[in-house]
């Protein structure tokens, strides 16, 4: 699978054809609108996921004609990629604030990825662990403010314990949205000099064995003008 970065919790994902499918599959998270202040990425997906229903995550706008559009709890699956919706709040207060939000497990080629969303409760239940299940790679929000912050985000790292995360949902050039920035992030769980990159490429064969792997992400979105 290849993963690339668009700014906040969105994500371009490229599954390569397997035993029903000899076609690529692109899945697209979170997808957000201009009120970022980032560019929104190109209208190609033929799975769409939406945590939460906030214009920074929900721009069902670039959905194609045949676009596969999921938002909400539950399981799904299509062109050999398993996927399950797991509820879970998007504040401390049992979504008193912010309300709801969906944690999505995406398996395929052999793998198992994790889309935290927007997700803002002080730690995972029993429950919520049992469903996520073992995870290869992590997206999980950093910034603090609407989400678990750095330290609240190692907190949930612990939990899961995968083998790579990305963290996602923090300040960079051009957001609108205040947040903190990657680097308390950094200091929290030990990584002093963790390499960004542009995208990561993931096989099973090459998922790390032991010790886990911080990948900050280039955004591959420009600022709007």
């Amino acid at each position: 699978m290849n993963i690339i970065w668009y700014g906040q919790s969105c994500f371009r994902v490229v599954f390569q054809g397997q035993k029903k499918s000899k076609q690529s599959t692109v899945l697209v998270i979170d997808p957000y609108d201009e009120n970022t202040g980032l560019k929104p990425p190109k209208n190609e997906a033929d799975i769409i996921l939406i945590t939460h229903n906030h214009a920074d995550h929900n721009n069902k706008k670039i959905a194609q004609k045949n676009s596969f559009v999921i938002e909400s709890p539950g399981e799904y699956e299509m062109h050999d990629i398993f996927i399950q919706g797991i509820f879970s709040f998007h504040d401390k207060k049992k979504g008193e604030e912010r309300g709801v939000n969906t944690i999505y497990t995406i398996e395929a080629e052999e793998m198992r990825m994790c889309h935290m969303g927007d997700f803002g409760q002080e730690e995972l239940t029993d429950e919520q662990l049992r469903q996520i299940g073992e995870v290869d790679v992590l997206m999980i929000p950093v910034g603090g403010v609407y989400t678990v912050d750095a330290k609240e985000a190692t907190k949930v790292i612990s939990q899961i314990e995968p083998r790579i995360v990305i963290p996602m949902h923090y300040k960079i050039p051009g957001l609108k949205i205040k947040l903190d920035d990657l680097s308390p992030f950094l200091k929290a769980i030990g990584e002093k000099k963790a390499t960004t990159e542009e995208k990561l490429t993931v096989q099973k064969k090459n998922l790390p064995d032991g010790e886990m792997r911080v990948v900050p992400l280039i955004s591959q979105s420009k600022p709007l003008k």
